[in-house]
């Protein structure tokens, strides 16, 4: 206990010295500080947004469950309400970020009013949109026991509603937020969905853990995709004058209606176009274009089989090579 002491007794003397070095360190790595601007948008706010947009979406499933449709109307009117004062707040703090508060406030206040009215007119669209996702699930997987089982229970599901909420606001122009909310679904899920990626009716992901969608992916109608999925970009064009990557074009696969892509299948560049009904197998690596109907599956590796268990062998057993069983 006396040399915890002592140590926190020596780090009270130094105290000042360290702060000064840190502080210092503002000035050199400037370019991951946040100082002197306009708040940022608050990620603990839109959490609890996304959390109240899920209660209007799969309503009774969620915080309150006594719902009825006696008084349902009463808990959404209150929950757009709220959500209406509080997507203002953030989405205003989100225009001030994004041009360095060279906007007044005033005036991205005004837009905020304008964008969440209509992102929350979008609500009824996106239960729809959701229905179909659950059902996509339902009819998909053998393992559902029910739709509740799905709506409480699938991340593939939840990755998917934060998607398409996200989906929106990213097709309204909202800096910052739409990759705020996936992101933390990522999280979340293991999912990654760009929020620009664009996604069909009926999408289904099914376990869903290291699932990658880029975020000019493009998928039609009925997809369902395996875990460890990967559609991302084959190559990043640079610019020859300077050297930086240029952004803004279309690098990742086009996935069309009623595709299955088995687990850790990767797809890669913005060209690839997988036409509708195909199939690609498990870990397959696909970097041009599949014709409708088709089926793509790597070789049958060849597999070696032995009897009995590592501590009965002998030096002198005669295998083809030995096998180093550690992991």
């Amino acid at each position: 206990m006396a040399t915890d002491l002592n140590a926190n007794g020596k780090l009270r003397e130094t105290l000042p010295d360290l702060t000064a070095r840190i502080v210092a360190t503002y000035k050199g790595c400037g370019s991951i500080n946040h100082l002197g601007h306009s708040p940022l948008p608050s990620y603990r706010d839109v959490v609890e947004i996304l959390g109240d947009l899920r209660e209007i979406i799969f309503p009774g499933y969620g915080r309150r469950q006594n719902l009825h449709m006696g008084n349902v109307a009463y808990h959404v009117g209150d929950l757009i309400d709220s959500l209406y004062d509080r997507l203002c707040q953030q989405l205003a703090r989100a225009f001030q970020h994004d041009c360095k508060a060279r906007e007044p406030l005033a005036d991205a206040e005004a837009r905020a009013e304008v964008f969440a009215s209509q992102f929350l007119e979008r609500i009824p669209d996106l239960r729809e949109m959701a229905t179909g996702d659950v059902k996509a699930a339902y009819e998909g997987d053998p393992a559902a026991s029910s739709q509740d089982e799905i709506v409480f229970c699938y991340p593939g599901l939840s990755a998917i509603t934060v998607y398409r909420l996200a989906h929106e606001l990213y097709n309204l122009g909202i800096p910052l937020i739409p990759r705020m909310m996936t992101e933390y679904a990522h999280g979340k899920t293991g999912i990654d969905i760009h929020p620009g990626a664009t996604i069909g009716r009926e999408f289904f992901i099914d376990h869903g853990t290291g699932v990658v969608v880029g975020q000019t992916t493009e998928i039609g109608d009925r997809v369902k995709i395996y875990q460890g999925v990967t559609l991302g970009a084959l190559s990043f064009p640079r610019d020859e004058s300077t050297g930086d990557i240029v952004r803004g074009r279309k690098r990742h696969p086009t996935i069309e209606d009623d595709v299955v892509i088995y687990a850790n299948a990767t797809i890669l560049g913005g060209d690839t176009v997988i036409g509708r009904k195909a199939v690609i197998g498990s870990s397959a690596w696909v970097t041009r274009s599949v014709a409708p109907g088709t089926t793509v599956t790597i070789e049958t590796p060849n597999l070696r089989y032995r009897e009995g268990v590592p501590g009965d062998l002998r030096p002198d057993d005669a295998y083809p090579q030995r096998l180093n069983y550690q992991i």
